[in-house]
């Protein structure tokens, strides 16, 4: 993987735990080389892991829409900063700039970009790994939830198994780059299998 997107919070959360963990985990993919494509904010959780990529020169990719670039959130330090028209161009280019994605702790525009990615890769569209960095236990809830979706027949297995988690991130980048996507698409006719 040469970058990855990074979905998290422009809040810092109430645990400090969160802050430290975004750091290192930009830290850690800059020494692996591997880039950071994220929303583009010197804010939060968001600039929590530019900084950690920036710490160890790595490179980070901000994507942010002019709307959000006009009130002083941007981070004015990053390798580059792409700005474009809308929430929707913005997901669009995270995703052409991305080999894999990683969602830290977030409020709804982190669970937003979450599940469109998931459900794009369920869709056949990409066969990019995505990643929950289940910091201090954050994601416990949703993994229940998605385990409910599958026990309740609205969820696949195959594809709630292409949501990868791990509470570290050497475990977690790991079980990124041996990822296999499901080879079919949700929307494959019986009588194409």
């Amino acid at each position: 993987m040469k970058r990855i997107t990074v979905f998290c919070g422009s809040s810092a959360g109430k645990n400090g735990k969160y802050s430290e963990e975004a750091f290192l985990l930009g830290k850690i993919l800059a020494q692996k080389n591997i880039g950071v494509v994220y929303g583009g904010a010197k804010i939060g959780l968001m600039g929590a892991v530019a900084d950690g990529a920036l710490s160890e020169k790595g490179e980070v990719i901000g994507v942010i829409p002019d709307f959000l670039q006009t009130k002083e959130v941007a981070h004015t330090e990053l390798s580059e900063m792409i700005v474009v028209s809308s929430m929707h161009e913005r997901k669009l280019k995270m995703h052409d700039l991305a080999d894999g994605f990683i969602a830290l702790p977030g409020g709804f525009g982190t669970m937003e970009e979450l599940f469109e990615i998931l459900t794009w890769g369920q869709l056949g569209l990409h066969k990019k790994p995505v990643g929950l960095l289940n910091m201090e236990n954050f994601y416990q809830p949703l993994l229940d939830m998605l385990s409910q979706m599958t026990a309740q027949d609205f969820l696949k297995d195959i594809n709630r198994r292409m949501l990868l988690s791990d509470e570290s991130i050497d475990n977690l980048l790991t079980k990124m780059e041996q990822y296999q996507a499901p080879e079919t698409p949700k929307w494959l006719l019986e009588s194409e299998t």
